[in-house]
């Protein structure tokens, strides 16, 4: 037994592994890579691993752990911001595709309970499918970026409700629904009252005093204890799991521990996630789905063309232009991620039937499996299908900007008006040069424009919006804000239009420098480089060294392009391993024994160089060399340091003490 077991993970982790590696390659999102191996190895098909109750029962505690970040992410300010697009459009789209899907499976003759659970699957759409594609097309902070967004905020917290009512609805075979109902309500109600309540006046003081303690393996303990005890309680009371964990993760939010709680859980809610969607893709079938194709067919195609249409409604009685709310409704035409969360809950609650669920179930993953290619395609089909209204629009947008742009000369163009831009901008009005400024977010562009300023709603990475602000005759562009994606999109679009024009950018560090400066950045300025600079400048001077040699050594520094700065020891920290292009290469250290291969020898004689080894600083009797020359003899104790990346030190220490 224990054997079968370890045997059954291993399968599972080494088809997970193999299954997300190729879904990665292919830009398809990690769940339907998850749901691929749970449909591969479950005992419908392979039958390689079990479905059994304490697998899903664990797995369930990856969505436990989902709505903990959830909770973790809720902002009132950002609710009361976006209260319009959240509270309006977001509320009537849940609402209206519920009630409309509801109503027409009791007309296919399901029960009423069925019927809501399946609006309420429905209506939710995938957060991660709908941000991770908008953000690579970087359409994020678009108009229909931002509305999808308000939308799946909302769809976010219609989750919790559901997670009330859905235990209540198994009591309808009793004919007491509405009493259950009722009472699942107030006693929803009241037991979210009671924990934030607690949660207020106890939390902040137990995890300071265990931030006191300094221990980061009791303070991950806390957490862990503090989440699934709140699962705990909400599902001691007949609620759900996961509707305890997002009170939880609420509660946290309003902590000064938020940030590390996040960091800390991730792990855990990852995994678990994992094995929670392979669990749901377990549950498909796929021989019985051969008989039930052409409903699965016509329940996807349903899907996509009802969202479409109940979003272009709201829209339209929302004064949305048409082409705006036809990408909104695009973006948001799937099924999503807590909608399996939703359909396992009824199926242990026993509402749906076998039949009903694989047709559901093979519907919203795949509508999930063609989103992307929807998403992508956004912006050509509303151009087709609403040419007139849509680039009439776009049109008009260029028209105003060109008007009030076209008498200046010798300005700067901002990319980017948050609070660094608008920094940059103040200096520029000190010295009375002129500038225009370009930002996706209508608010600030309102504001400063009404105000006086040349701000203006425009995405810079457009070849019409640069020309609009008359980048022909413009001084300098400035790239104010940190994104990787845009910066190289903006890059390239100016240097086809202005390939003289000098092209400043800021970064957040230094992963991306030589790449930006390779497209023609004329300066990148990374926010953790400038700031050790600044650091390091006001800590000589306070320690009185002289202030022309702080200049000298603070430009001497950015003459090099940071390469002073750009060694230094990673020490745990490995970065984001998601990001194939983030740099890997730091600084490490070998102490030299006795009998080392290195001992007496020069080190131009240990040929490092040949291996991408750069050796930077050499200890011997207790003094620290810096930049040593290549003649210098290694002797036993010396500290070798060198510069390269993981696999480089791997070869240098072998190089150094056995010479291979």
């Amino acid at each position: 037994m224990h054997h079968s077991v370890l045997l059954e993970i291993v399968i599972l982790l080494l088809i997970s592994v193999v299954t997300v590696s190729l879904f990665r390659r292919f830009h398809l999102p990690p769940v339907l890579a998850y749901l691929f191996v749970g449909i591969l190895v479950g005992p419908h098909n392979w039958g390689w691993v079990a479905d059994t109750d304490n697998t899903r029962f664990l797995a369930e505690f990856g969505v436990v752990f989902l709505m903990f970040t959830v909770g973790l992410e809720f902002s009132f300010p950002q609710l009361l911001a976006m209260r319009k697009e959240v509270f309006g459009i977001g509320a009537a789209q849940v609402g209206i595709t519920t009630f409309a899907v509801l109503v027409i499976f009791v007309a296919l003759g399901e029960s009423l309970a069925a019927a809501f659970i399946i609006g309420g699957v429905i209506a939710l759409s995938s957060t991660a499918i709908v941000i991770k594609q908008l953000n690579e097309q970087l359409e994020i902070n678009s108009r229909h970026g931002r509305l999808s967004v308000a939308i799946l905020i909302f769809q976010d917290l219609a989750v919790i409700p559901f997670l009330i009512i859905i235990p209540a609805l198994s009591m309808e075979a009793n004919g007491s629904i509405a009493v259950e109902l009722a009472f699942a309500v107030l006693k929803g109600v009241f037991v979210i009252g009671v924990m934030l309540a607690l949660g207020h006046w106890l939390l902040r003081p137990l995890f300071y005093q265990v931030a006191k303690l300094h221990s980061s393996e009791l303070f991950t303990l806390t957490i862990l204890l503090f989440s699934v005890a709140a699962a705990w309680v909400t599902d001691f009371a007949g609620l759900s799991l996961a509707l305890g964990a997002f009170i939880a993760g609420m509660m946290m939010a309003e902590t000064e521990f938020k940030h590390q709680v996040e960091v800390d859980i991730r792990p855990f809610r990852d995994v678990l996630l994992g094995l929670f969607f392979v669990t749901i893709g377990m549950l498909l079938n796929l021989h019985s789905l051969l008989d039930l194709l052409p409903w699965v067919l016509a329940t996807v195609t349903g899907i996509i063309v009802l969202k479409v249409l109940i979003i272009m409604v709201i829209g339209h009685y929302a004064g949305i232009e048409k082409g705006v709310t036809l990408r909104t409704a695009l973006s948001l035409a799937q099924g999503g991620e807590f909608g399996f969360a939703l359909l396992a809950m009824a199926l242990n609650n026993g509402i749906l039937s076998d039949a009903v669920s694989q047709i559901i179930l093979a519907s919203v993953i795949l509508s999930m499996v063609v989103s992307p290619f929807i998403i992508k395609n956004n912006g050509y089909l509303a151009k087709r299908l609403f040419a007139n209204s849509y680039v009439k629009s776009r049109k008009q947008n260029i028209q105003s900007i060109n008007e009030e742009t076209h008498d200046i000369k010798d300005h700067v163009i901002i990319c980017g008006y948050g609070r660094i831009g608008q920094n940059i901008a103040q200096f520029l009005k000190q010295e009375n040069i002129e500038y225009a400024a370009l930002d996706l977010d209508p608010v600030i562009v309102k504001e400063a424009h009404d105000a006086g300023e040349h701000v203006f709603y425009g995405d810079s990475t457009h070849k019409e919006i640069l020309e609009a602000v008359n980048i022909s005759s413009a001084r300098v562009l400035l790239i104010s804000y940190d994104d990787h994606h845009a910066a190289t999109a903006i890059i390239q679009q100016t240097k086809r239009l202005r390939p003289d024009i000098p092209v400043l950018v800021r970064t957040r560090d230094d992963t991306h420098l030589a790449e930006l400066q390779s497209l023609g950045a004329t300066e990148v300025v990374p926010e953790t480089l400038e700031a050790s600079l600044t650091l390091s400048s006001h800590l000589l001077l306070l320690l009185g060294v002289p202030m022309n040699r702080v200049t000298k050594a603070i430009e001497d520094v950015r003459g090099t392009r940071y390469q002073l700065l750009h060694q230094f020891y990673h020490g745990q920290s490995v970065g984001d391993v998601s990001d194939p292009e983030l740099s890997r290469l730091g600084l490490h250290s070998l102490m030299i024994p006795e009998g080392a291969y290195c001992i007496g020898k020069q080190i131009k004689d240990l040929e490092l160089d040949k291996i991408d080894v750069e050796v930077t600083a050499l200890r011997q009797d207790g003094k620290c060399n810096q930049k040593p020359s290549v003649d210098s003899v290694i002797k036993s104790g010396d500290v070798v340091v060198y510069y390269t990346s993981p696999e480089g030190a791997e070869k240098a220490e072998a190089k150094l003490l056995i010479g291979k």
